[in-house]
């Protein structure tokens, strides 16, 4: 794509408003900023498009949301007039923009004719979820970025069964989109007009009521919080997102008496303005409610992401001080504790499933072999556990009590397909009020658990690659390691190498290759004599290359010793 002949054309469009013309006029003499907002559009995935917003093809604004949902309304519209009339679903978060955003989706779906189903304001992704489903919708929209930085915003967009697109629609919609011209072929009507001639129909607190049942009707044991309830106290924090409202209402629900909200993040706002990263998985971000724990003798703290669908926990140590629990730590934690709950409520069905990505500890598998629980793995994206329960589920080959994965998403129970922060929010704290009718904290809860299944420790490294160069590098990066995989690394050998895109693992003594289950995925996985796996694999939301080392050790220190030896040798990666 020639950039400066798509900013020319930006820029003589009768589109754009006063302010957006202004903001291209202002970059005329810088040519690298015009060629990265013009090279070329958002690419459509399965997880939609996110970028940052700015006025620009490479960019979130109105007019890429526009054209986005006009590729979505077609896909839909090749469903048949019973997939327009089912229509779509379309929620929001808390970010600048995102209202705007939503709303000028709803804008196009009505005028190609599908009838649109929109929340009133930002609402948690898993109710996004749920209302598909509920409401038996053809599809879903949210907007939102999730966790990212405050400068992004995103289009995620969802299939009948509540989950997240699967790739043969997603792809239909990119090749659609390569047909579709940005501004002269989107059609759509004014909102109001949408309103009143009913096209536009307004979801509220009915929704979050039946949302709500739901959420609650999966408490296990609430006994064990009647138990505590007069001395357990915990302090929660939404980051100023959508968990604001609706995860106090669950937590209440399940008995919580002292629930102490961290005030200054309890204020929407889509600047994030108390923190650097918006993020659970970063714990500088929880310092507020950290002080507020202090000052009132709190053992628990949680915290749900802008869009509610993502949960981080902090627990205070036997020093005490508070220190983060990562994903795969917290996953743990749950898994044990709903299989424990579940026995003990004679609650757990026949043929217990748990799933989990290639990149999820292996401890997860452990904790559920060892209990009678089968774990399957999936890519990455809560899109492939949805497919897996749908697919268990429906050949009667056991029941998915739980889905995770180690960025802090976690999926329980049957009325969503995606992460879901609110219901996760709900049974974590359930599970840390009854260890506290333990006598425990969730630190002694997380000892034990590393006493009983063994010291594995995992390490997330992300190589951030920012820019035009960047994409290059990422791409270049795997296509080195694809061509010269490591015969050792940091001093230990590759045992052998799993390709996921082309669903091949080689033996790296004798080479010999064989297939798996899983594959079509940009993912490279290497295993190595220790037991130790290094799994490699491009972002899909985000300017970076993630690699995960999972390991573990003959105790907590030697584990970490290998955490940080294999460290060194992705630091290597990024030259």
């Amino acid at each position: 794509m020639d950039f400066m002949k798509e900013y020319e054309k930006w820029l003589s469009s009768t589109a754009l408003s006063a302010e957006e013309h202004a903001e291209l006029e202002a970059i005329r003499n810088d040519p690298k900023e015009i060629e990265s907002r013009f090279f070329g559009p958002l690419e459509f995935g399965t997880a939609g498009l996110r970028g940052t917003m700015a006025v620009g093809l490479h960019n979130m604004n109105i007019h890429v949301i526009r054209w986005a949902t006009q590729g979505f309304a077609d896909v839909i519209a090749a469903e048949g007039e019973e997939g327009k009339q089912r229509g779509v679903a379309i929620c929001m978060d808390c970010r600048n923009h995102s209202l705007e955003f939503a709303r000028a989706a709803a804008e196009v779906c009505a005028a190609n004719g599908i009838h649109v189903r929109i929340f009133e304001s930002l609402r948690p992704t898993p109710e996004l979820s749920f209302a598909v489903r509920q409401y038996h919708c053809q599809a879903g929209i949210n907007v939102t970025a999730s966790h990212n930085p405050k400068e992004y915003n995103g289009y995620k967009v969802y299939w009948e069964d509540g989950a997240q697109l699967p790739p043969q629609h997603a792809d239909a919609i990119a090749k659609r989109l390569e047909e579709i011209d940005i501004f002269q072929g989107v059609k759509f009507i004014p909102y109001e007009e949408g309103v009143k001639n009913g096209s536009i129909e307004i979801l509220g607190e009915e929704t979050d009521k039946l949302f709500m049942e739901q959420v609650t009707g999966m408490i296990i044991d609430k006994a064990a919080v009647e138990k505590v309830a007069d001395t357990f106290k915990m302090v929660y924090t939404p980051f100023h997102g959508c968990g604001y409202k609706l995860v106090p209402q669950a937590l209440e629900a399940l008995g919580i008496k002292h629930l102490l909200c961290e005030p200054n993040q309890m204020v929407i706002d889509g600047d994030f303005p108390t923190v650097a990263s918006p993020n659970p998985e970063n714990p500088e971000g929880f310092y507020l409610a950290i002080d507020l724990a202090k000052k009132n003798d709190v053992d628990f703290i949680l915290g749900t992401d802008p869009d509610s669908d993502r949960v981080g926990i902090m627990i205070r140590d036997k020093s005490g001080e508070f220190r983060p629990v990562t994903g795969n730590q917290t996953g743990v934690l749950m898994l044990d504790y709903l299989i424990g709950a579940m026995k003990r409520t004679g609650t757990l069905p026949e043929k217990p499933v748990a799933i989990k990505t290639i990149v999820t500890t292996e401890m997860a598998r452990k904790v559920a072999e060892s209990n009678g629980v089968t774990c399957f793995d999936t890519f990455t994206g809560f899109k492939f556990m949805a497919e897996k329960k749908n697919a268990l589920e429906a050949a009667g080959e056991g029941k998915v009590i739980f889905s995770y994965e180690e960025s802090y998403g976690y999926m329980l129970g049957d009325f969503v397909r995606d992460k879901d922060a609110v219901t996760a929010s709900l049974m974590l704290t359930e599970m840390a009020a009854w260890y506290a009718g333990q006598g425990m904290t969730l630190f002694d809860a997380l000892e034990a658990l590393y006493e009983k299944y063994g010291y594995y420790a995992e390490k997330t490294h992300n190589l951030v690659m920012p820019g035009l160069d960047g994409l290059k590098d990422m791409a270049n990066l795997m296509k080195d390691l694809r061509e010269n995989p490591p015969k050792e690394i940091s001093g230990v050998k590759v045992a052998a190498y799993k390709d996921y895109k082309t669903g091949t693992v080689t033996d790296a003594a004798t080479g010999a290759q064989s297939s798996m289950e899983l594959s079509n995925s940009n993912v490279l996985r290497f295993e190595l004599s220790d037991g130790t796996s290094i799994i490699v694999r491009p972002s899909g939301t985000e300017p970076k290359i993630k690699v995960y080392v999972l390991t573990q050790g003959k105790d907590a220190a030697d584990a970490a010793a290998n955490v940080e030896k294999y460290g060194q040798w992705v630091a290597t990666l990024k030259k």
